[in-house]
């Protein structure tokens, strides 16, 4: 079945909350899984963005991805204890609220955004892609992905992007939003070195399981500098968002 709503809510924090937030991480995962109205949950650490490898994680911000039953059990996050929790460390936060649009793949061995049948979007989305990478091949795909995380940098219609992932080693995702369907499908489909990686995919064998989504976003509510937003030049209704 695939959920009406799924929000991703990420944190800011100061450094000297680093230790923290790690604690959060071993506790609240549970926690929030237990949660009224959740389907599936991660708690999730991120990366800068920038090579999307072990080296480049980010140990100042922190995500949590969230499919929920319906909008209004996801209108109590905020006053959760997982939600209060992070919000009382964080000097900032955002929330994107997403709406499934394709979905391939399991995680955890699940489904978690259904089976959704696409649609006609307008404005911005979001492409989520999450593997376990399979430790023999994990060497040779960290070295595939720096000329894909340099051509992502610059690519048109990027309004944002970093790593995600619930480990350091082995357990890899991308988050990254886009201003409309074309710009994500002109990056994915038929950029050279995105494209090259797709080929290579199936015949190195990286993956033990992987899953890729699409999601239209909604509202974007809070400070859109904790995710890197950056809206294209001449483009001021964009940098705006949903919000």
């Amino acid at each position: 079945m695939t959920p009406d709503l799924v929000t991703l809510h990420v944190w800011r924090i100061p450094r000297t909350a680093v230790p923290r937030a790690l604690a959060r991480m071993a506790t609240h995962p549970a926690r929030l899984r237990r949660m009224p109205g959740v389907r599936f949950a991660k708690l999730l650490g991120t990366g800068t963005g920038t090579g999307f490898g072990p080296g480049d994680t980010d140990l100042t911000r922190w995500a949590a991805l969230v499919v929920w039953e319906s909008p209004a059990a996801a209108a109590g996050f905020d006053a959760s204890p997982v939600g209060r929790s992070w919000a009382r460390l964080a000097r900032a936060g955002v929330r994107v609220e997403l709406h499934p649009l394709t979905s391939r793949g399991e995680w955890s061995g699940r489904r978690p955004f259904g089976e959704p049948s696409g649609g006609r979007v307008t404005g911005p989305v979001l492409a989520l892609t999450r593997a376990r990478l399979r430790a023999r091949r994990a060497v040779t795909f960290w070295r595939a992905i720096p000329p894909v995380a340099a051509a992502l940098r610059d690519a048109p219609g990027l309004l944002a992007r970093f790593g995600v992932g619930e480990a350091p080693l082995g357990w890899q995702g991308t988050v990254s939003l886009w201003r409309d369907p074309a710009d994500l499908v002109a990056f994915a489909y038929r950029h050279p070195e995105h494209r090259a990686a797709i080929t290579r995919t199936p015949t190195e064998g990286w993956y033990a399981e992987e899953l890729f989504a699409r999601f239209a976003v909604g509202d974007v509510v809070g400070d859109r500098t904790v995710l890197g937003w950056a809206a294209p030049a001449g483009d001021p209704e964009t940098a705006r968002g949903n919000a």
